[in-house]
């Protein structure tokens, strides 16, 4: 079972800058959003657990969780991408 804190470690590595300034996605978060926005059909994101996306992801992008676009999208991230993104959307609060 993987930990929450390796991602938002590279998490906050990624997304602040100088002084810890103000977080903002990592690269790749913004593609999710188009589907993943309040009241989508998908589903919404921002809330959900970290190892819940990550897991997600690692299942599209392996192909043992069915798609019929998630899993090309999914290829396009790498694990350390995923983890980024993950944290990311974990990290924000539902509306």
């Amino acid at each position: 079972m993987r930990t929450p804190l390796p991602g938002l470690a590279l998490l906050a590595a990624l997304t602040t800058g100088a002084g810890g300034a103000e977080m903002r996605p990592p690269p790749g978060a913004s593609s999710c959003t188009g589907c993943h926005a309040e009241g989508s059909a998908m589903g919404v994101l921002a809330g959900r657990p970290e190892a819940e996306i990550v897991g997600a992801l690692d299942a599209f992008r392996g192909g043992t969780r069915p798609a019929t676009i998630m899993n090309r999208i999914a290829k396009g991230f790498d694990a350390q991408e995923s983890q980024a993104i993950a944290a990311w959307f974990a990290a924000q609060a539902p509306r």
